[in-house]
């Protein structure tokens, strides 16, 4: 059931929202120009989506090929390594496990081009997001990715695991020089929820790039319904 744990505001400056997907739905952070920041969550998409924004970052993949891996993400993973998961295709959800998927996959592409249990477990959440796109939806509503994000605002480097004390507390502080200065409190008000802490973390990452990207991996490649394939970082 849902209920809003922060006070979204009136969005008197120009709003940007971060989404990510967690275990009962979406959670979804947010900033203004003028600093103010809430987050909120939702079993689905559409009422997070209609809260005003300007701009949106999602971490899920936009833009699908019924084969193969998507330049983008063999783009993104040369730069932050194996948090980029391979694999994404508009038809993964339509196999009954994992292991039909890779079969099917293997048999076409050759071994080794299957999917990752993690892909796997997201593939309803890419599903979610691949029906609510259009090419126009994408003018304001991108993805992005959490770590790519991170490697950017850290100068480019990689971080530590995000799993580790060390990786999380530099997050945490790079979020707080953007804005999310309350993210430490929020961390401790989504318990029962069912939001993870790293869904929470990555979704003020996308927010961040929401309101301040203007680079990008991919691009170049559309998908066969005019989806362009771009990681914005």
């Amino acid at each position: 059931m849902h209920r809003c744990l922060v006070d979204v505001g009136t969005y008197d400056l120009p709003n940007y929202l971060g989404l990510d997907g967690f275990r009962f739905g979406w959670v979804a952070a947010w900033i203004d120009e003028g600093g103010d920041h809430g987050f909120d969550y939702s079993p689905g998409l559409t009422r997070l989506l209609a809260m005003p924004h300007a701009r949106a970052m999602i971490d899920m993949p936009i833009g699908l090929n019924p084969s193969g891996y998507r330049v983008c993400d063999l783009r993104a993973r040369e730069l932050v390594g194996p948090a980029v998961f391979l694999g994404a295709r508009r038809d993964l959800w339509t196999f009954p496990d994992m292991a039909a998927a890779n079969r099917h996959y293997w048999e076409r592409e050759g071994k080794g081009r299957g999917v990752s249990a993690q892909l796997w477990n997201i593939r309803d959440k890419i599903r979610d997001v691949d029906e609510i796109m259009t090419p126009a939806l994408q003018a304001i509503i991108g993805e992005a990715h959490p770590e790519l994000i991170f490697w950017n605002l850290a100068g480019r480097v990689r971080l530590p695991k995000k799993t580790s004390a060390q990786g999380r507390e530099q997050r945490i502080a790079l979020l707080a020089q953007r804005g999310f200065t309350r993210l430490e409190t929020w961390l401790t008000q989504r318990h029962g929820t069912g939001i993870g802490r790293d869904d929470l973390i990555d979704a003020c990452a996308c927010a961040v790039a929401a309101r301040n990207s203007t680079q990008r991996v991919g691009g170049e490649e559309v998908d066969p319904r005019g989806l362009r394939m771009e990681i914005n970082y």
